[in-house]
């Protein structure tokens, strides 16, 4: 069955964690100052459950052993063991093409493919933004770390083990805003005979991961980190209702010992002004945390849990 087209918003809380770091092991932020978290940070736990789950995912990273020595996979490598074909032995794009669509993450968010004499872009039905934290006290902490070993590289002169850093922020509220649009196959599926759309299936195993996801993926620093919101906005069959990005109307405020509040009240007046195109609006939220405001009455609400 052929998806609608969806907007929607998901909330992450990280709490005494670094959700996505940037080259220097601090929490990513733009040249304002302001932290926030990149799509792919995002995407990736997502594509973890889903491998986790049996599915097939392309785009993550895979080893082999090569010479006794561990190594990363090359696009190609990790095609042949996912599909078990290689890529230089199909002779047809479309092939090509069908395969790829064999893997859930590709028929979420796309793929680049330069392989061969194969050069693919397909873009992705799910579009996911920068996610950028709402909370505005946010901080950054270092933490001195000792190791229990003397530094190889100066082993000759340290008198001392090692200090190491760990950095994280002691809590933030990052708000993705995303939409799903099945349209963006409709070039590939009129002329390649056998491929089918984005359907209902896809967007069911990523709202899975968008509820799930990043608190199931629990890395050293990625402890901390929990899914705790997420709005769904589905148009209707025929709808040509087209939304900007929709967590700029979402407001998140601190109450000292008491559940933080995520408000949608204005998000909800401007959807209320276009219900006639939308089919269903849906939030899930952990109400232990959070108090949700604004909500309407025709608005389904479901914990996360």
């Amino acid at each position: 069955m052929k998806m609608n087209r969806v907007y929607g918003v998901i909330g992450i809380k990280s709490k005494m964690a670094n959700w996505n770091a940037d080259f220097t092991g601090r929490p990513k932020t733009t040249s304002n100052g302001d932290i926030f978290g990149s799509d792919k940070a995002f995407k990736y736990p997502i594509k973890k459950m889903w491998e986790n789950d049996g599915e097939k995912v392309l785009y993550v990273k895979s080893y082999k052993t090569e010479k006794g020595n561990l190594q990363a996979r090359t696009l190609a490598e990790r095609f042949e063991q996912l599909f078990e074909k290689n890529v230089k032995d199909i002779k047809e794009k479309q092939e090509v093409l069908k395969t790829l669509f064999q893997a859930v993450d590709v028929r979420n968010f796309g793929a680049t493919f330069a392989e061969g004499s194969n050069n693919i872009s397909i873009t992705g039905a799910v579009q996911v933004g920068q996610g950028f934290n709402k909370y505005e006290d946010s901080n950054i902490e270092i933490q001195d770390i000792l190791s229990p070993f003397v530094d190889a590289t100066k082993k000759d002169t340290a008198q001392n083990t090692s200090i190491g850093k760990k950095i994280v922020s002691d809590e933030a509220h990052y708000f993705y805003p995303f939409s799903v649009n099945p349209e963006n196959y409709d070039i590939y599926t009129k002329e390649i005979e056998g491929l089918e759309g984005y359907s209902r299936q896809d967007f069911e195993k990523f709202k899975k991961g968008c509820l799930y996801a990043a608190t199931a993926y629990n890395t050293n620093s990625k402890m901390g980190c929990e899914n705790e919101f997420a709005l769904f906005v589905e148009c209707k069959e025929a709808s040509k209702l087209y939304l900007a990005n929709l967590d700029q109307y979402i407001k998140f405020k601190k109450q000292e010992n008491e559940k933080d509040i995520i408000d949608v009240s204005e998000l909800e007046e401007i959807l209320e002004k276009v219900k006639s195109e939308i089919k269903e609006i849906e939030i899930y939220y952990n109400p232990y945390t959070i108090h949700l405001v604004g909500a309407k009455e025709n608005t389904v609400i479901r914990e996360l849990f």
